[in-house]
């Protein structure tokens, strides 16, 4: 650290590291992400969420009833400017095994985006090859990126609003050809605790100049929206995040997620699940023969009172 931590500052991280730590636990265990032997190679790109992520799994490492191995590996995008010697340096001091890889994505996606257009989606095709074809040469079981919290509930308005899509990002994902086993153990954490835990520990962050600097990005206002919600209505982030857990396809209106075609009623079940037997009118007796009015109401009395003995 280039400074010295105040006591309230060194408990306030103590605090912010047991927090997140229990969270990539009770992800990493709700989601089977890393098992006994497992390879688990760790992206970073020099943001504080990749710090954050490599951090608390070293610290995990050293307490999980499992053993499983650490591989950090970077990929230099050939951005100008790149400070390469920060991260070598820093993952010297940690003694953790790490690679740097050197790839000129950079140069592709200038040249195939035009001027003032999300780089987003080319860069991060360029950067998935690349590091899904490097984790089968080292062997890795897992590749563990640091999206978090918000990145995921982010991901699902994006597609909401500019895709047509219910979907974000599984905290557990297998690749299309079942190579390689994704996985996002920040999946329970959020932002503003990764932050600020990133700037207590004074990780040495390198900033994206290649998508960083674009202005009018669709996630930033994503995510503007979502940080007023938060602000407005305290809760509602976790609200929203809870309900993607707990999806219900048969209450949507997806074909593919439900099959509503063969839906067919059992004219001989008993009434029962979603309405109460006490809430059920004694339609027994009513005389449906004739056309006209129905008092529910008053058929109802009727039963009760034809039942009732007084003690």
């Amino acid at each position: 650290m280039s400074e010295e931590l105040t006591p309230k500052q060194v408990t306030r991280m103590a605090k912010l590291q047991k927090r997140l730590r229990a969270e990539v636990g009770r992800a990493i265990g709700d989601y089977n992400m890393i098992e006994d032997g497992d390879r688990v190679m760790c992206c970073l790109s020099g943001g504080k969420d990749s710090y954050a992520m490599l951090d608390i799994l070293l610290n995990l490492q050293q307490r999980a009833p499992i053993k499983f191995e650490i591989v950090a590996v970077n990929l230099d995008q050939k951005q100008p400017g790149f400070p390469e010697d920060i991260l070598p340096a820093y993952l010297d001091t940690l003694g953790v095994a790490y690679h740097i890889l050197e790839k000129d994505t950079y140069s592709i996606v200038k040249e195939k985006i035009p001027e003032g257009k999300t780089t987003c989606s080319l860069c991060s095709r360029l950067r998935r090859g690349t590091l899904y074809g490097f984790a089968q040469k080292i062997g890795a079981t897992k590749i563990a990126l640091g999206h978090h919290r918000d990145d995921i509930i982010e991901t699902m308005f994006l597609n909401m609003f500019f895709a047509g899509k219910m979907k974000a990002m599984p905290p557990k994902l297998l690749s299309d050809d079942g190579a390689n086993m994704v996985i996002r153990p920040l999946a329970y954490c959020r932002e503003k605790d990764i932050a600020e835990y990133a700037k207590l520990k004074d990780f040495p962050i390198i900033p994206c100049n290649l998508c960083g600097s674009q202005e009018n990005l669709k996630r930033a206002a994503v995510k503007d929206m979502l940080v007023q919600w938060d602000k407005q209505h305290p809760g509602r982030i976790e609200t929203i995040f809870t309900a993607m857990q707990n999806t219900a396809p048969s209450q949507g209106v997806d074909r593919e997620q439900f099959d509503f075609l063969s839906l067919k009623r059992d004219p001989d079940a008993p009434m029962r699940g979603d309405v109460a037997e006490s809430d059920l009118p004694a339609f027994d007796f009513v005389d449906v023969a004739n056309n006209g009015h129905i008092n529910l109401d008053k058929a109802a009395r009727i039963d009760v009172v034809s039942t009732y003995t007084p003690e």
